[in-house]
C-alpha cells in the first residue's frame, strides 16, 4: 500500500514546495503575501479558501509574533490542518442491507474506485455485491466485472444501454435475497447530458427505495484530483439530483496541485472518506488529515 508521503511526492514537489519557500526570508513583505495567495489559488485551493487562509495567517503573523521563516511555515501548516476534518464513519452497518450509491463524471476513476472500495470492504469481512448501473458505456460494465472478480464481489449487470433503474432494482433485490451486507452501485457520469443524467439518478434512487425504503445510505462522489476547481463545479452539479454524503478524491499521486482537498471541505462541506494514491488494488486509503498535510511539506 502506498503511504501519504510516497503517494504525494508530485504534490509536495510542485506548488506546495513553492508555497513553503515563499517564507524564505524573515522579513515578510506585501509582495510575499500576494505571491502566497497566487500560489494557493494555482494549487487549486480555491479563491474563497485561499482568502480565509491568508486572513488567518496574517492574523497569526501580527498577533502571535511569528517572525522566522520556519515559524511562518509551521503557521501555514497548522492553518491548513485546521481546514480539514477526519472522515465520519460511513453509514453502512446496523441493518440488513446497506446501499452505497457512487456518482461522478466519466474519467474520474469512478468504476476503478468502486472496485478498490469493494476490496477494502471484503477484506474487512463484509459481504459485498456490486451493481453495474452505468449501462451507457459497455466498457464500464466490463471494467466493473473485472474489478468485481479481483475483489471477490459478484456484479449484477444488464446489457449495454439497458435501463439503469431495472439493473439497480434487480441488484438491490438480489443483494437482499442472498444476504449481502453492502451493495455498491455504479452510475453513469455523462455531464454533457446533464439533465437526463440527473433525472436518471433520481430514478435510480427511487428504485432502490422500493426494495430498501431508506436507501441509499451513502452517496459518494468520486472526484479526479487532477481536475482541481472543475471537480468542485461537478460536485455542485450532482447535488442538484442527489444528496451527497461524502467524497473520494482520486489520482492525488498524479497531480502537482492537490489543494482541491481543502476546497472540498470548505466550499462543499463534504467529508472526504478516501483518497487514491496509486493504481494498485490497495491504494485507496482512508483519508487522514494529519498525514495529508504532513505529505505536503518537506521534512518539517
Amino acid at each position: 500500500m502506498t503511504d501519504y508521503r510516497r503517494g504525494m511526492t508530485k504534490t509536495r514537489q510542485g506548488f506546495f514546495s513553492r508555497i513553503a519557500n515563499t517564507f524564505a526570508r524573515d522579513q515578510i513583505t506585501e509582495a510575499d503575501w500576494e505571491e502566497l495567495e497566487t500560489l494557493l489559488v494555482q494549487a487549486d485551493v480555491g479563491m474563497a479558501t485561499t482568502s480565509l487562509l491568508i486572513d488567518r495567517l496574517r492574523a497569526r503573523y501580527k498577533q502571535a509574533g511569528l517572525k522566522t521563516a520556519d515559524q511562518l511555515r509551521h503557521g501555514l501548516r497548522d492553518e491548513l490542518r485546521d481546514l480539514l476534518k477526519p472522515p465520519t464513519p460511513m453509514n453502512i452497518s446496523g441493518r440488513e442491507l446497506s446501499v452505497v450509491l457512487v456518482v461522478g463524471v466519466n474519467g474520474s476513476g469512478k468504476t476503478t474506485t468502486i472496485g478498490k472500495l469493494a476490496n477494502r470492504l471484503v477484506n474487512n469481512n463484509r459481504k459485498v455485491m456490486l451493481a453495474a448501473g452505468d449501462t451507457f458505456r459497455a466498457a464500464a460494465i466490463e471494467q466493473l466485472q473485472l474489478w468485481g472478480e479481483r475483489a471477490n464481489a459478484p456484479v449484477v449487470a444488464g446489457k449495454p444501454n439497458s435501463d439503469p433503474g431495472a439493473v439497480v432494482y434487480d441488484a438491490v433485490s438480489a443483494a437482499k435475497a442472498r444476504g449481502y451486507d453492502i451493495l455498491v452501485v455504479d452510475t453513469a457520469g455523462r455531464l454533457q447530458t446533464k439533465y437526463n443524467l440527473m433525472e436518471e439518478l433520481r430514478k435510480v434512487k427511487g428504485v432502490m427505495a422500493k426494495v430498501v425504503p431508506d436507501a441509499p445510505h451513502e452517496v459518494l462522489i468520486v472526484l479526479d484530483g487532477t481536475t482541481g476547481q472543475n471537480a468542485l463545479s461537478q460536485a455542485k452539479g450532482f447535488t442538484e439530483a442527489v444528496q451527497l454524503t461524502g467524497a473520494i478524491v482520486t489520482k492525488l499521486d498524479s497531480t502537482a496541485k492537490g489543494g482541491m482537498v481543502f476546497a472540498i471541505q470548505q466550499e462543499l462541506g463534504l467529508p472526504i472518506q478516501y483518497v487514491g494514491l496509486g493504481e494498485t488494488m490497495y491504494d485507496l486509503i482512508l483519508f487522514d488529515p494529519d498525514a495529508f498535510v504532513d505529505g505536503l511539506f518537506e521534512g518539517d
